[in-house]
């Protein structure tokens, strides 16, 4: 069966990983989102993700980030554009997430990028999700 939004189904998995306290989750790869978990290991939210080839698609492996009372980094995280109704902005409409606690990440011509990079390139694009 084919899965009609495969960048939801990553983010609910580490929400869910998260919230059962498990150290590491295995997600079906692509390209897509092994730019995201490049650009969240960047931000801090997960400590490592790694990418494991097989015969099929890939798996991508995220690692999980935790504060020292075993509380999970990532306190919420959320799907903007859906393939429903895609969500846009330009460079000057940039809005930062919880003024400024969290970010979004957004696909641009110059690939994925935080808010903050995207207003300091003045670029905008697709806003994919939002995670503080």
């Amino acid at each position: 069966m084919s899965m009609s939004d495969p960048l939801a189904d990553m983010l609910t998995r580490i929400r869910n990983a998260g919230k059962a306290k498990q150290k590491s989750v295995d997600i079906p790869g692509s390209r897509l989102k092994t730019a995201l978990a490049d650009v969240l290991k960047e931000t801090g939210f997960i400590k490592n993700f790694k990418f494991i080839k097989d015969n099929k698609q890939g798996v991508l492996r995220i690692y999980l980030k935790y504060e020292g009372n075993d509380c999970h980094v990532i306190y919420g995280i959320k799907r903007v554009s859906k393939p429903s109704r895609r969500v846009y902005v330009g460079g000057k409409d940039v809005k930062p997430v919880l003024n400024g606690l969290g970010i979004s990440i957004l696909s641009t011509s110059k690939g994925l990028i935080t808010d903050k990079q995207a207003m300091a390139q003045n670029v905008g694009g697709e806003v994919l999700c939002e995670i503080w």
